[in-house]
Parts: structure tokens; sequence; C-alpha cells
């Protein structure tokens, strides 16, 4: 009977043990999530438009400015500028930033969304980690921008 006893610990151990790396492996396997294009939220309403101009090409150079959409944590606007078509800048014109945590968020998050506009040259941008509801707002205000300049 005190063999058993000895034994029963390391029993536990090992099975501890095996069931531990069974999760990490399990962890590991997993695939990262990635938004198809055809999933993205898409805003009905179009936004203001500031000085734009099309030429017969289907081209259109200007600004402007996507609708504000409302946020868990505020409204969030943005102005793009197209070159001949392309995306040139993206401006967050309004976006949350009534604390220092939405300042702390949205100071890394809004550079990294524009960046990754302009090299997407579209609203399918990447969500930064730990600013989803401001990379949703900014993808839909995105969005309604480029709808309205007619791309």
């Amino acid at each position: 009977m005190h063999a058993l006893n000895r034994n029963r610990p390391l029993r536990r151990v090992v099975l501890a043990t095996a069931a531990t790396v069974s999760g990490v492996v399990l962890l590991l396997s997993l695939k990262p999530h990635s938004t198809p294009a055809a999933a993205l939220p898409s805003s009905s309403g179009s936004g203001s438009t500031g000085s734009s101009s099309s030429s017969g090409t289907g081209t259109t150079t200007g600004t402007l400015t996507g609708t504000a959409v409302q946020t868990r944590y505020g409204p969030v606007q943005v102005r793009v500028t197209l070159k001949s078509g392309k995306i040139t800048d993206v401006t967050a014109v309004t976006y949350p930033q009534d604390n220092p945590r939405d300042q702390q968020i949205n100071s890394y998050a809004i550079p990294q969304l524009k960046r990754e506009a302009i090299t997407a040259q579209s609203a399918n941008v990447d969500t930064v980690s730990g600013a989803t509801y401001t990379s949703d707002g900014y993808r839909q205000s995105l969005q309604s921008a480029l709808d309205s300049a007619g791309g």
C-alpha cells in the first residue's frame, strides 16, 4: 500500500506534463485569423467631400472625408487624399482621445492604420492589436470616403 501512494504523485506529474504539452501543441497549431475583403463592413452613407475632381478615365484626385463612425469609445472619422485614384494620405479627423488610455492606444494605432491603408491602397487593413474599435471605425470611415470617390 505504501508503494502505491508513492507512485500516485508521479502519475499526477506525468499526466499534468502530458496535458500541458498537448495544450501547447494545440495552441501552436492554430492559424491567425484574417478578415476576407468581402466581410469588411461598409458604410451605406456617403461621406462629405472636400475638393475632388474626376477625370474621364475614372481616376479621382482630391480630398474626401468619410462618415463619422460611432464606436464604443467615441466617433472615428478619416479624411483621405487621392491623386490619380491612388491613396496618398489618410488623416484621422476624429478619434477617441478623451482619456490618457485612449491617447496612448491611438498614438500608435492611428499611424499604423495610416501606413497600412496607403500600402494596401484600400480600406482592407488589419486590426491593430489593442485598438479593435478604433481599427473598425477607421476602416468603415475610410471605406465610406473611398465609396464616395467611386473607388
